[in-house]
């Protein structure tokens, strides 16, 4: 099979350093990502040089692509690390009203709650039920909060919360613009950084590519490669009518895990890569690939078997992200993405 693959690490503080960075890159990286759902390219900035000096000590010409916030839905920062235990109970209320045990949530979500709603949050390791509403006067009310207002939950599955956590609620769609003012911010910054690919979460249309390529082009970035993250079952449905105007697919199996029963999955993820290689688009599998090397040294088998089946179904591209990014074995993380995914490919 004569085909070659990206390999992309996300930029950390486990892999900031331009000497680990030389080391990734020598063992198969070929890129890297940054998630910006937290900061902005400028405050990445010494890590891009560090970045650039590895690229240039190993004669590569590095990938850099910047994952944005787009229309996805977070949590606020909360005052203290939270420990929720399941069973018991926490309040949803607005940022700028919440006590210090309280998690502070966007108003589009908090009024479009109801009885019964579950709630993910931290891409799914925790889970709430909606037990009953509270406008500003505390008074129980049966349809929305509304402003001021707060929500109790019942947590189902507990765990440590901290700030700006991601949010996914099933029973209803919120809509959201397709870019933030701080993306605006950042694609306006992408060509001095020299970003060569930008990564569109939660795309749900055409009309989402469209937006983020009209905001590319106005800034000067017409040569940035679009990456289009399918996280929801908006995107899936309406993906192949965006796939000419996007440059890569990306199957990120962490939110799109929680659209969907987490035994469908595989097939889901299947069934897209079968749709890339039919319309010759190329696509990328990113998400927990190698999750167990953020603390060991040695892959499991699952996960090994997970990086040959994507290269295996067509993938273009492989990303890892934790295992990089605050993991305790970068380079050896990426020689296994590497090493196993040479082996699909013979």
């Amino acid at each position: 099979m004569n085909r070659k693959l990206d390999l992309f690490g996300t930029l950390g503080p486990a892999c900031c350093s331009e000497e680990v960075l030389e080391e990734m890159f020598k063992a198969g990286m070929t890129g890297v990502r940054l998630n910006l759902s937290h900061s902005n390219l400028e405050d990445c900035k010494q890590w891009i040089m560090e970045l650039d000096m590895a690229a240039r000590a190993c004669s590569v010409e590095r990938k850099l692509l910047m994952d944005l916030q787009g229309p996805e839905l977070r949590m606020g920062s909360v005052k203290q690390e939270l420990t929720l235990k399941e069973g018991e109970y926490v309040y949803l209320k607005e940022p700028g009203t919440e006590q210090m045990e309280d998690i502070p949530v966007p108003k589009q979500v908090l009024w479009e709650l109801k009885k019964d709603y579950h709630i993910q949050l931290d891409d799914g390791k925790i889970l709430l039920e909606v037990h009953s509403l509270y406008d500003q006067n505390d008074k129980e009310v049966e349809e929305s909060c509304g402003f001021g207002g707060k929500v109790k939950c019942k947590i189902l599955r507990g765990g440590t919360l901290t700030s700006r956590k991601s949010i996914a609620v099933n029973e209803c769609n919120i809509s959201l613009p397709t870019l933030t003012p701080a993306d605006i911010k950042n694609i306006g910054m992408a060509k001095k950084f020299g970003v060569t690919g930008v990564m569109l979460p939660f795309v749900r249309n055409k009309e989402d590519i469209l937006c983020l390529r009209k905001t590319l082009n106005e800034a000067g970035c017409e040569q940035i490669r679009i990456y289009a993250k399918i996280e929801n079952l908006e995107g899936v449905k309406q993906l192949e009518s965006f796939l000419e105007v996007c440059d890569e697919i990306v199957i990120a199996r962490g939110d799109l895990g929680n659209a969907i029963e987490l035994y469908r999955l595989p097939r889901l993820q299947e069934e897209i890569a079968e749709l890339c290689v039919e319309k010759g688009k190329r696509f990328m599998v990113v998400t927990q690939m190698l999750a167990s090397m953020e603390h060991a040294k040695v892959p499991t088998r699952a996960e090994v078997n997970d990086i040959y089946h994507a290269v295996k179904q067509g993938a273009s591209s492989l990303m890892v992200t934790g295992e990089t990014a605050v993991g305790s074995y970068p380079v050896e993380v990426m020689k296994v993405l590497r090493d196993t995914a040479q082996t699909a490919l013979r």
